[in-house]
């Protein structure tokens, strides 16, 4: 790779980065927003991409988001990598909330909002899969119609950016292309009059 750091990072600082940006949110944002618009595909492709994968995230499946947003994306035609990049709206800062939110919702749906019962504070991937019944179907149940409003919200948002994105990129390269073209032109003039001098 070009740019890539003479001597590795350790392990730990990059999970911590990954976790926690080293510059700021905002940088990180606006780099994953100019990933996304470079990606060379139509602007449908990319947002059904990246809804996919953002969609995906709000099940318990926990493993399996890249492959299950990568199999959505195929099947609405959208961009493999842009689901992957999508995946990344589930992360150690939102899955608390996703989860409490699916699990209250699928129980909501199964007609157990009566019962009181609620997540343990430290909720992980064993307990959720340990209780089936009482944990892993309620938040599946609540994922499913959360990932369709999802996909739909993340879909258009996309949709819109990339559009825009991509038409300015456009014109920017179609202005530099127009002023090569003028240099060119001007110093083919000036070769030319030399020469008639």
């Amino acid at each position: 790779m070009l740019f890539r750091p003479r001597s590795p990072r350790p392990f730990f600082k990059r999970l911590r980065n990954a976790i926690w940006p080293r510059r700021s949110w905002k940088r990180s944002a606006r780099y994953v927003g100019h990933r996304l618009g470079r990606i060379p595909s139509t602007p449908y492709s990319i947002a059904a991409g990246f809804a996919s994968g953002a969609a995906i995230s709000f099940t318990p499946l926990l493993g399996f988001h890249f492959l299950g947003g990568g199999l959505i994306a195929l099947l609405l035609r959208g961009n493999l990598l842009a689901s992957a990049i999508g995946t990344v709206v589930g992360n150690p800062w939102t899955f608390p909330f996703i989860w409490a939110w699916t699990f209250s919702l699928g129980r909501w749906i199964l007609g157990h909002a009566d019962m009181i019962e609620t997540l343990p504070q430290h909720i992980s991937m064993n307990y959720i899969f340990d209780h089936p019944s009482q944990v892993l179907l309620p938040m599946l149940v609540g994922s499913l119609p959360t990932a369709l409003v999802v996909w739909s919200l993340f879909f258009w948002i996309i949709y819109r950016l990339v559009e825009g994105y991509q038409k300015a990129r456009h014109l920017r390269l179609e202005k530099a292309k127009r002023r090569l073209q003028l240099r060119k032109a001007r110093e083919y003039a000036k070769q030319k009059r030399k020469t008639a001098e």
